[in-house]
């Protein structure tokens, strides 16, 4: 599978980079992942008010990107952005499985939008590029998203997700047996290399993890 990045986008944002995971994993349930995102939502409860979500350091940098491409942040969120609002009023993440909510676990240490795929029902070669108004995307229990101008990742079949949402068809399930993780950076490369390793460690210790290749684009 060959992963490349659209032109525009990077004319666009030239630090916008995506740190890659691929790798074979186990799907259930993880008493231990709960309790990680138990301490971080009690701690992200207790240290970070909502109004100061839009400001944290990293999401900035996306909402800062969101409003180049023609999109307003506030209406059309970054993933992770909706996971820190959500936390700091108060509010529990939904528990999926074990892969999903390591997914999150990355995500809150990272503060960038994470997307956890099904690696098999990917076809062919990836395209990551800013959606277009004909492009039919339909976020997972959120229905049609207008999702022009956000960064969004295509298959030989059509969009499969977005750094605002992800769709049915690549989302995990109890047949996922390979993922393909994104790590979405709007300012660089710096620490993508290291969030990385720690998802792999992660993957590792919570889902049985094995066959790990990653690279940073």
């Amino acid at each position: 599978m060959e992963i490349i990045i659209d032109n525009k986008l990077k004319e666009l944002t030239k630090h916008f980079h995506v740190g890659i995971l691929h790798c074979n994993v186990e799907v259930f349930q993880e008493k231990e992942v709960d309790k990680i995102i138990e301490r971080m939502e009690k701690g992200i409860l207790k240290t970070i008010k909502i109004g100061d979500v839009i400001n944290l350091e990293t999401i900035i940098d996306g909402r800062n990107a969101y409003k180049k491409y023609g999109k307003d942040p506030s209406r059309y969120r970054l993933a992770v952005e909706s996971l820190y609002r959500r936390l700091s009023k108060g509010n529990r993440l939904y528990r999926i499985n074990n892969v999903v909510d390591i997914g999150n676990v990355i995500s809150l240490k990272t503060r960038r939008s994470v997307a956890v795929l099904d690696y098999n029902n990917i076809v062919g070669n990836v395209t990551i590029r800013l959606g277009k108004k004909t492009d039919d995307f339909y976020g997972i229990g959120r229905g049609k998203i207008n999702i022009e101008n956000i960064p969004i990742y295509v298959d030989n079949v059509g969009p499969f997700g977005s750094t605002t949402s992800d769709t049915e068809r690549t989302m995990i399930t109890e047949t996922t047996r390979k993922i393909l993780l994104f790590i979405i950076s709007f300012n660089g490369v710096s620490t993508l290399k290291e969030e990385l390793m720690d998802a792999m460690e992660l993957y590792k210790n919570f889902a049985k993890g094995s066959n790990f290749e990653y690279y940073v684009l």
